[in-house]
């Protein structure tokens, strides 16, 4: 659950059935929240009664009690909700390791259990974090920037001449009208801060990581830049099986 979109995933063991990504609503109740879920799965032959366990991991508090209220309501058992205290077999090598969010945990799981290490995932989301994975498959610490469509709006918002354009690469970078023009700062510039960045990272490092591009923008932006090599949309949910494989 993150602060723009919550995504779902169901699995059948270990197999990904279906995924989907909702609104952020952060005072949806549990029993709103049991109903979408259940509607959803509805469309895949399966039902709320079906699932065995819900694992959460969270940065909006508000919808984590929801879904808490909703796993001990309707499934009768209590929600994995991934925090400190949870076994994640992941060495958080960073100054406050409860500052480490559960999105993070669950991207160096899966990195380094899919794709080994190093490695840097590059999570495109409100905000584009940047996890870095070390051989060994600890957390290493990363970097924070503005998610690309936070930054557009941000500009949007100040810029009372300019207007919002679809974040989508024009066909070359000089662009000739306002909106190709916008369209080239916004994807282009972004592309070039995530290759800057990613490149300060690596030359940290010693030896040469595998870059993962994830998130909702990563089909967009990572096939632009010349650093992500892989992109693994489901890598995060991939992340919460392998935590509740952990935490039985």
């Amino acid at each position: 659950m993150g602060n723009t979109n919550v995504v779902i995933g169901a699995y059948k063991g270990a197999t990904l059935v279906k995924t989907w990504r909702t609104a952020t609503v952060r005072d949806r109740t549990e029993d709103e929240l049991a109903v979408m879920i259940d509607g959803l799965l509805a469309r895949e032959e399966l039902s709320l009664d079906e699932i065995d366990a819900l694992v959460v991991g969270s940065v909006v508090p508000p919808l984590t009690m929801a879904f808490t209220r909703l796993a001990e309501r309707y499934l009768e058992r209590p929600a994995l909700v991934i925090g400190p205290g949870t076994k994640t077999g992941v060495r958080l090598r960073v100054d406050t390791p409860s500052e480490v969010g559960a999105d993070r945990i669950a991207n160096t799981l899966a990195a380094h259990r899919r794709y080994g290490g190093p490695a840097i995932v590059v999570d495109f989301g409100t905000s584009t974090n940047m996890d870095v994975v070390s051989a060994e498959g600890d957390f290493l610490g990363g970097a924070f920037a503005p998610g690309l469509e936070v930054a557009a709006e941000s500009l949007f918002e100040r810029a009372s001449r300019l207007f919002r354009v679809p974040l989508t690469p024009p066909k070359k970078a000089i662009g000739t009208n306002t909106v190709d023009c916008l369209r080239s700062g916004i994807v282009f510039g972004y592309v070039g801060l995530v290759d800057g960045l990613v490149a300060r990272l690596v030359a940290e490092l010693p030896a040469t990581p595998k870059v993962i591009g994830t998130g909702g923008l990563a089909s967009t932006i990572a096939p632009l830049t010349t650093t992500i090599k892989q992109v693994d949309d489901d890598l995060t949910l991939e992340g919460l099986r392998l935590l509740w494989e952990l935490n039985p």
